[in-house]
């Protein structure tokens, strides 16, 4: 049964006046605006929709000019926040790590050089940089060959070692081991593209004559092709990679051009055999086989890339829902508080700011949402999105959320489809969330009025089709809120065709969606 704010507070209001006053006294009740008595009955009736029967529905509306609670239903209970995680993933980041910070990729010689010959290994570090990509490495082989070096006689060296070698989250899903939104996390690895799915690399296949060619962007033979696809009148096919290897089977028939990100099995040999591969086209030779390890005390830099600012890069994070930026900022807040790489550490730090931001209810299991354990409760997040308003770095952090109806992909991002044509669009700044039976929407929007709510809405466990929609005409109506005017019923509930309502528009990629 739910139950709402506006009438909870009315009845707490009556007893307590009725108590103050003693029996001789008649109770004074309270009655809501007439705006906020109208809001109240709409989202009743959006959230009675049938689908919502079985499922669990947890929403709050509060004022952020105030703080007041213009609406609640089942506000307090846990629930799974899917991609709403990264709200307190990337606000903890912002936080802890700060807007200036920037991952570290260098090139170290742990050795003698003696003229172009360097006796001894050859070290690639990173920090976790999800942003490299393969350019970035040729780029830093190409400042090797500028410092001299021509021969290596021992070995390439990989150091992944700023983060632990645990690459999945311990909840994850089995059958997204092989998906690219859920790829390892590792401290050197690379993306294929400038969306930055980091450990992954795009597949592609198009027709060729009577036979199907096979690319792969970056360029590498890190992955073995078996390809059984055939051309056809109609392209139907699969590309998947075996579970725990390197072999990508490609299967079905092709027709025209088609992509698909596949996640590697291990990212730190992925982007050492980019790196091998610079090397060798810029003519430094490395005698030695690649090994993972720590860098050697004294080891002497030869080339160094730092990555875009924190601030640049929670662009790309947040309009476009990137669960590895999630996760490899959990674990570089790790590295910074605690010295510790690990999953532990940051969601430590995370929750650690959750908790001193006034957030009570939080169980982080990752960064980014993929597991079905973390729980979140609707009043937590408007509790964040209402402290976070007060920091330094929030302007920044709130242009990051994707806009509602915006089309640009880096403005709109997962929101750009939806509520277009609407009072929400360019309104809404709201981060989105998807898991199978999981939809969440939470952030900003501006009343009618010109009054700034913050919101959330979390939907779980529903068995048919999604209610994204039902998301779309609640931010729309408080798009149109008035504390005193009614609105037009027929228009509250106008909400934007979604052409991929079941998934996240990332997951989708740009030709998709």
């Amino acid at each position: 049964m739910r139950r709402t704010s506006a009438s909870l507070v009315a009845g707490a209001l009556v007893a307590a006046l009725a108590w103050a006053s003693g029996p001789s006294s008649p109770a004074i009740a309270l009655e809501p605006s007439p705006g906020v008595a109208d809001l109240t009955q709409d989202l009743n009736q959006i959230l009675a929709d049938s689908r919502l029967t079985i499922a669990q529905a947890g929403v709050v509306v509060r004022s952020a000019a105030n703080g007041e609670e213009l609406y609640a239903t089942d506000a307090g209970k846990l629930l799974m926040p899917a991609s709403n995680t990264k709200l307190f993933t990337s606000a903890a980041a912002a936080e802890v790590l700060g807007l200036d910070y920037r991952f570290t990729t260098s090139v170290l010689g742990a050795g003698r050089k003696s003229g172009p010959v360097l006796n001894g290994d050859l070290v690639l570090r990173g920090t976790g940089d999800p942003t490299l990509l393969a350019e970035d490495y040729d780029a830093l082989a190409a400042e090797v060959a500028k410092a001299g070096v021509k021969l290596v006689t021992g070995k390439l060296v990989a150091d992944d070692t700023w983060f632990d070698d645990v690459r999945l989250g311990q909840d994850w899903a089995w059958d997204d081991e092989t998906a690219y939104y859920a790829a390892p996390i590792s401290a050197l690895t690379a993306s294929p593209d400038r969306d930055y799915d980091a450990g992954s690399v795009v597949v592609s296949v198009a027709p060729d004559g009577d036979r199907v060619k096979v690319s792969t962007t970056p360029e590498t033979g890190y992955l073995k092709i078996v390809n059984n696809a055939k051309t056809g009148s109609s392209t139907d096919v699969l590309i998947e990679r075996k579970h725990g290897t390197k072999t990508v089977v490609i299967s079905g028939t092709v027709a025209s051009t088609y992509n698909e990100w596949v996640a590697v099995d291990d990212p730190t040999a992925y982007a050492a055999t980019l790196f091998r591969d610079a090397l060798e086209k810029r003519g430094v030779r490395v005698l030695g086989k690649t090994t993972t390890g720590a860098a050697p005390e004294g080891a002497k830099e030869l080339a160094k890339k730092e990555s875009m600012p924190l601030s640049e890069l929670l662009v790309p994070f947040m309009k476009l829902s990137n669960n590895i930026h999630a996760e490899i900022l959990t674990k570089a807040m790790g590295r910074k508080v605690a010295g510790q790489g690990t999953w532990a550490a940051g969601l430590k730090a995370s929750t650690d700011f959750a908790r001193a931001n006034g957030v009570q209810v939080l169980n982080l299991r990752d960064g980014s949402g993929l597991s079905r354990r973390d729980g979140i409760t609707p009043t937590s997040i408007a509790q964040l999105l209402l402290a976070v308003r007060d920091k330094p770095w929030y302007p920044t952090w709130y242009a990051s959320l994707p806009i509602a109806g915006n089309a640009e992909r880096f403005v709109g991002g997962t929101l750009r489809s939806r509520m277009r044509d609407t009072p929400a669009a360019n309104n809404v700044h709201a981060k989105t969330g998807s898991l199978t039976g999981v939809t969440a929407l939470s952030g900003y929007v501006t009343s009618a009025d010109g009054e700034p709510l913050v919101f959330s809405i979390m939907l779980n466990q529903y068995l048919s089709s999604s209610p994204k929609d039902i998301e779309d005409k609640i931010a729309v109506r408080l798009a149109q809120f008035s504390r005193n005017a009614p609105v037009d019923a027929a228009v509250q509930l106008k909400s934007a065709t979604q052409d991929h309502p079941d998934l996240e528009c990332s997951w989708l990629k740009p030709a998709q969606c």
